[in-house]
């Protein structure tokens, strides 16, 4: 039968005037109404004596993380991703050798990241938890690409040490870039304990796995030139003193570098603190200030422009993204290996911090300007002072 015809001919098959087998009819006329009552009373009743019988529920044991992880056929995905090009002879771990975990992948930096690092032969894997600091579609944007070059993206959170240890367990990673953590200066504001679960806490779960690990791997993670601070001497050297933070989330990097000094010291973890400079290009963060001038001339809103005292210029070291790769493959390349194993230290072990900058600051009104003429529009400017939010006057 075609299946154009079969809508026709449905009308021929008819049930025969039975009752269905599987329904049973119940005449509830042979019951009186006091009978009703009475038997729904005794229920009830039953019923709330298995409630007050009942202990409470413990709430403090109780598991309210959903698994998005686990099973065979995620465990091959894990390894099919995690496995480099070409198999790396016994005395190399070079480019196209590597394993290499990526967390934060599905964000700027980190999705940059992982497609340049697979697209040279390492194998890589992602890890990013797609939380709503803006957007998500566009993460899952970023995923997508990703995935159509090879890279598996895993959707977690890393304090999740039970996904962090069965990611270990299933493959011998050999590097962790580690870009993960609640970006921004202001919305610590608003949301100060996100910057002290993802960057302290979440940072020492990356350390307690790696640290634990056989063989452990190097790792290299973003910290960022915030730990400058209310530092006045420019340019900033590694060298500078990193002891007066001006915001929350340039406190948690700050501790996210001395908490690196003490699992080196510890247990001899190769380590590597990468201080971002203003990173922009393709695929950027919304909440990036040239992409919201951007939204906003367009729309003919006014836009913000700080200035610091005495009328002084607020400027960034804009550094495009594709030199941010080339620091963080080069600070993989160049790690030395850990020198621990199951958590013990057996010797000294690599502990560098890098600025990955290009010590040219741009004021904001020149930035405005930029974008006035490639947008072919005036802006309409809204000079004030600068709040005490946490932003510094410069970066350099």
């Amino acid at each position: 039968m075609s299946i154009p015809n079969l809508s026709a001919n449905l009308t021929k098959f008819k049930m025969a005037d039975r009752p269905a087998p599987y329904i049973h009819h119940r005449r509830w006329s042979n019951y009186s109404g006091p009978k009703l009552v009475f038997w729904a009373c005794i229920f009830a009743g039953f019923i709330l004596f298995l409630i007050f019988r009942s202990p409470p529920p413990d709430l403090s044991t109780r598991d309210y993380t959903v698994v998005r992880w686990g099973g065979r056929d995620w465990e091959n995905r894990v390894r099919a991703s995690a496995r480099p090009r070409s198999h790396p002879p016994s005395h190399s771990s070079g480019p196209g050798h590597l394993s290499v975990l990526v967390t934060g992948a599905a964000g700027f930096v980190g999705s940059h990241v992982a497609a340049a690092l697979k697209a040279r032969g390492d194998g890589v894997i992602g890890l990013d938890n797609f939380n709503s600091y803006y957007d998500p579609a566009l993460k899952r944007a970023r995923q997508m690409r990703l995935v159509k070059a090879g890279v598996f993206v895993i959707e977690g959170d890393i304090n999740d040490t039970a996904l962090l240890s069965k990611l270990f367990d299933i493959v011998p990673f050999t590097h962790v870039m580690h870009l993960a953590a609640q970006a921004g200066v202001r919305y610590a504001m608003k949301n100060p304990l996100s910057y002290v679960h993802s960057n302290i806490a979440g940072l020492v779960s990356i350390f307690e796995t790696c640290k634990s690990a056989n063989p452990q791997p190097s790792i290299v993670w973003a910290s960022s030139s915030s730990v400058y601070g209310l530092n006045s001497k420019v340019p900033f050297s590694e060298k500078d003193q990193t002891d007066r933070p001006a915001s929350l989330y340039a406190a948690t990097k700050k501790a996210g570098e001395e908490i690196a000094h003490t699992y080196n010291h510890i247990y001899g973890l190769s380590i590597t603190g990468l201080r971002f400079f203003t990173v922009y290009g393709p695929w950027g963060r919304p909440d990036m200030a040239y992409f919201f001038f951007t939204k906003d001339i367009l729309k003919g809103n006014p836009i913000p422009i700080f200035e610091g005292p005495n009328h002084s210029s607020v400027a960034r070291d804009f550094t495009y993204i594709d030199d941010i790769v080339k620091g963080c493959l080069g600070s993989i390349d160049t790690a030395e290996k850990s020198t621990g194993s199951g958590g013990k230290k057996k010797g000294p072990a690599q502990l560098r911090v890098f600025n990955l900058g290009n010590t040219s600051p741009v004021p904001v009104t020149k930035l405005v300007s930029i974008l006035e003429k490639l947008l072919k529009v005036k802006a309409k400017r809204n000079v004030m002072a600068m709040p005490r939010n946490g932003d510094v006057l410069f970066e350099e």
